[in-house]
């Protein structure tokens, strides 16, 4: 397997601090003395294929705008922890059926070691599947599941984050597939907005968007946006589907961008456990002979707090 040869650094990311949230509901009960910030990157040229096999001189890591050392750098594959978030509510309707076969496409990247869990939302957020080696547990779920209520997508959202810190594996991430429409949920945009921002975990979005805007309702027609702003937080990306026979390919392409991705890990230089809000950024430099390339990361963390 192609993560054998980066076992060490998972082990390191393990046993270290990975920089997480301040908030209580997401505390990850760190221990350790040093903090290690863990960012992963995928990279993509203009043609949006991705882009491989860059060495780590070719990254340039800044938190709060000061240079950052990379300690720990790794451009392969590695067990993942993954979170299906799907909608289930009535105005998924005919959508549910795409819905299926794209979670099965999905499940066709997973490798051995990864584990996955499925949350259902409707009315409210329900956990259907706690955390599975096994694929077929989920497919098999998904294909007696039915469309009706409204739309608790927050709420799945934050039951998501929550569940999150049950996972084994370092590497983190939500696979959100909705229409983006939310008219049921307890917690608000703005409270989600936050909670993503303090959680290690990236989202990722199949946005089910109809192509016309006539006759939609107003969370109907803010769902892009919504989706969107909850997953570039995070280093993650919307990927809208204007046709419905889209929806497998977009679930197959997520689950090749999260085998491809850069992990770039850090000890900060500013030492302060003060839980302020870290920025960060992150510069490529092309080799020779390619075009301008284009990198997605995590753009923050807070700093583990006293």
């Amino acid at each position: 397997m192609r993560y054998r040869r980066i076992a060490s650094l998972i082990r390191v990311l393990a046993s270290l601090v990975i920089a997480g949230p301040a908030s209580p509901q997401l505390d990850y009960q760190l221990h350790a003395e040093s903090t290690l910030v863990v960012i992963p990157v995928s990279v993509t040229d203009p043609a949006n294929h991705f882009v491989l096999n860059l060495g780590k001189d070719r990254f340039s890591l800044f938190e709060d705008g000061v240079k950052q050392r990379i300690t720990q750098f790794a451009g392969e594959d590695a067990p993942l922890s993954i979170g299906l978030l799907i909608d289930v509510s009535g105005s998924m309707g005919r959508k549910l059926v795409i819905s299926q076969s794209a979670v099965a496409e999905f499940m066709k990247t997973m490798n051995p070691k990864d584990e996955a869990l499925l949350l259902e939302f409707g009315d409210k957020a329900e956990l259907t599947v706690p955390f599975t080696t096994d694929p077929k547990v989920i497919r098999d779920k998904m294909n007696s599941v039915q469309s009706s209520g409204l739309t608790a997508l927050l709420d799945a959202v934050h039951m998501g984050l929550a569940e999150m810190k049950k996972a084994k594996n370092p590497r983190k991430a939500l696979l959100i597939l909705s229409d983006g429409g939310d008219n049921n949920s307890r917690y608000t945009a703005t409270e989600i907005r936050d909670i993503v921002r303090e959680a290690d975990v990236q989202i990722y979005c199949m946005g089910v968007f109809e192509s016309a805007m006539i006759g939609l309702t107003p969370t109907e027609v803010s769902g892009p946006a919504l989706l969107g702003e909850i997953s570039d937080q995070t280093g993650g990306r919307v990927f809208p589907a204007r046709s419905m026979s889209a929806l497998p390919s977009i679930a197959r392409r997520i689950g090749v961008e999260l085998r491809n991705e850069y992990i770039l890990a850090y000890a900060p230089s500013n030492a302060n456990r003060d839980g302020t809000y870290r920025k960060i950024q992150v510069k490529l430099q092309a080799p020779d002979g390619l075009p301008d390339l284009k990198a997605r990361w995590r753009v923050g963390y807070y700093a583990p707090a006293q």
